[in-house]
Formats: C-alpha cells, structure tokens, sequence
C-alpha cells in the first residue's frame, strides 16, 4: 500500500493553487468534473480510445478570455488505447506534472487492478485507497465483512441453492459483458436449476461464476442508493451528511415489468429471464421519519472503517439499500467512494445537499468544495491517501 508519508512527498512538487483534477472517463466522471469547474478547479478526463467524444468533444470547455467557463466541464482529455495505461509510468509522471489530484470512480477500480491502485499508482488521491477492495466479493474482507463488523442490516445468505425457500437473488458476474451484472431471481431449487441452465445456455452466466455466485434473500421493496459524504475536515457541525438519494433504470428488468403479465408470459424462452444491466438513474426523496435511520447506517459505517480501514471512509459513499414493509432497511450493496448514480444532481445539485450547503452541491461539487477547504486549510493530506 502507498503509504501518505510517499503522498506527501509527491505533494510537495505540487502547485496547490493550480491543482487540477483528474478522473477515468466513465461511470460519474461528468458529475466530477462538473463539480470542480463550479469551485473553480481545472479539469482532466482520462479517456480511452473509442469512448472519448462525450469529454473531448461534446462536454468540452469553452473558457472566455478571463478564463471563466462559458459552456461544458472537461478542459483537457486525455485519450489512450486502454484505460489502464494511467498506470503507466510516463503518464503517471504528467499527471504529477499537471498537479493532477485524482478522484476514483468504479471505472478505475474496474480497469485497473486493486493491486496497481494500491501499489503502484502514486498520484494523489481524494478519499480512501485502502477501502476500493472491499468491493470485490472474491475478496475475504468485502463489503458484506464490514457490514457484519458494523451491525448493520443486509439481506441474509443462503449457502446451499437447494435450501431456497422463498425468493432469493442470485449475485455473480455477466460472462460477455465484463462490467455487468448476471443476476437473477429465483423462488426455489428448481427455478434456480431452471433459469441457472438457460442463462448458461445462452451464454450469459458461466459455471465458475455460478459456483462463486451470492445467494441472498431478496427483500421486497424499492430501492434507495443513498449518497453520504463524510468531511474528516468539519470541526463545528455533524461530518456526516447525507447528499441526495437515486434509484436505477435496469435493462432489461424495466422493460419487462412495463409488459402485461398475460404478455410476458408468451415471451419466448431466451426473452423470458430479464437482465439487471443499469442503463440510468433517477432522483429520489425519502419520508422523513426515515431520514435518522438513514444517518443511523452512514454513521455506523463511518465508525466501522475508521475501525477496519484506517483512516477510515473519505468523503463521498453510497450505500445501496432497500426498504421492506416494515420500513427497515437492508444495504445490498456499497460504494466505499462515488456512487454511481449522482450524475443525476449535474450542475442542479443534490435535494439534501442544496439544502445544507444553501446552494446546488451535487456529489462532483461536494468534492471540490472539500479539496477546495483543504488546500486554505493546509490539510490536504487529511482527505488525500
């Protein structure tokens, strides 16, 4: 792990009133960049070769003459062939060059290798480095171990398929589509066997996958991914705060659930198990009264990776969550860094987050707003690992 003693020592070459930041091109990488213009930061994207118009071309900056921005939030992209050339040396040492802080995104964690991230990525880099693994649920110590360590409320397990008694979401990856998800519902053994056997027919689950895959009892409810950020910087008021809620668009699960029953029923077989691909996002409230609860989880979470992982959480984190009958809560799932469905606040902010910072602050701007902080602060190292 890069200790922040060699952090440190990179940030003392740096500029800090010219800091610029840098983010792999995909995932909330709008939402980033957006944030940092409104605080007046620079802005690089880094691109891979096929994917680059949204930020070189069609969210470009136009800057005036006074260097105020007119029009976009991308100043500079970077195109290479693969994502992961950013581990290459000769690129890591521009970024260093151009006092480039980097923001993490589930993109970088998913093109790049933990191991690189931890090890051999020696850039500045906002929030917590030592906590990206925890998202990979080969890992010993996922995100479902914290959760555990915190007491906090996720869907319990089931070990053996043949002991499904009641409906259950199988938890494994698509075997075409390397980002994406192959998950699927079942209500018994034999419905597991069932859709187990078509979706390996068809190519989308593999057997090894299948084997590793999580099987957890799936609670009946909407979903709510709530948005944290957590300011170690914040001395005279709660360092907790909630920024905004969203919920997913999935392909094709949304599309199914729009057909009649007595429609879905004459789908032929290939079309009959929906896929649980995110394509979008949408906004959300949530009541109330729900409001502490939803500060109960963030801040046992809080507590548990300052136990686990030192430092512990650093500003943004999602955690992805339903609400059954009862209005309990149950994480399904976490995002120890940006989530991905705060590309929905761009430029008009989060509801909650306007409402505490009396402006629009979407997760991008909440960002920038803390670098921004640290750098008059002299605290950088406090929110850079």
């Amino acid at each position: 792990m890069i200790e922040r003693s060699e952090i440190a020592k990179i940030l003392e070459n740096y500029e800090r009133l010219r800091l610029r930041i840098g983010v792999t091109a995909s995932h909330s990488a709008l939402d980033i960049c957006d944030g940092a213009i409104e605080e007046g930061f620079s802005t690089v994207a880094y691109c891979q070769k096929g994917r680059e118009k949204t930020y070189s071309e069609y969210f470009k900056t136009q800057r005036t003459g006074s260097g105020r921005v007119r029009r976009g939030m991308v100043d500079k992209a970077i195109i290479m062939d693969k994502f992961n050339d950013i581990m290459n040396e000769k690129m890591q040492r521009q970024m260093r060059d151009r006092n480039v802080i980097y923001i993490p995104n589930r993109s970088f964690s998913s093109y790049s290798s933990i191991d690189d991230i931890e090890n051999n990525f020696k850039i500045p880099m906002f929030g917590s480095r030592n906590m990206l693994r925890m998202e990979e649920r080969t890992e010993e110590q996922d995100y479902y171990w914290l959760l555990e360590k915190a007491g906090l409320p996720f869907p319990e397990s089931i070990e053996n398929p043949e002991d499904i008694d009641c409906l259950v979401i199988v938890k494994l990856h698509h075997s075409q589509k390397k980002l994406e998800r192959g998950f699927f519902t079942c209500a018994s053994y034999e419905e597991y066997v069932e859709k187990s056997q078509t979706l390996l027919k068809s190519g989308v689950i593999d057997q090894e996958s299948l084997d590793g895959a999580r099987i957890e009892r799936y609670v009946i409810g909407p979903v709510f991914n709530l948005n944290f950020f957590y300011s170690p910087l914040e001395e005279d008021l709660p360092k907790l705060e909630l920024l905004g809620v969203d919920w997913r668009f999935e392909s094709s699960l949304d599309g199914h659930v729009r057909l009649p029953a007595p429609q879905q029923m004459t789908l032929p077989q290939h079309q009959m198990i929906p896929e649980m691909t995110v394509v979008g996002h949408n906004t959300a409230t949530i009541r109330e009264s729900l409001l502490e609860n939803a500060f109960a989880l963030g801040e046992k979470f809080v507590e548990a990776s300052k136990q686990h992982y030192d430092p512990g959480v650093i500003g943004p984190f999602c955690l992805q969550t339903c609400i059954d009958k009862d209005m309990n809560y149950s994480i399904y799932d976490v995002a120890p860094r940006l989530g991905g469905g705060t590309n929905v606040h761009l430029n008009m902010g989060h509801p909650y987050g306007n409402a505490t910072w009396r402006k629009p602050v979407s997760s991008g701007r909440r960002i920038a707003i803390e670098l921004r902080r640290a750098v008059e602060q002299d605290r950088l190292l406090e929110v850079l690992t």
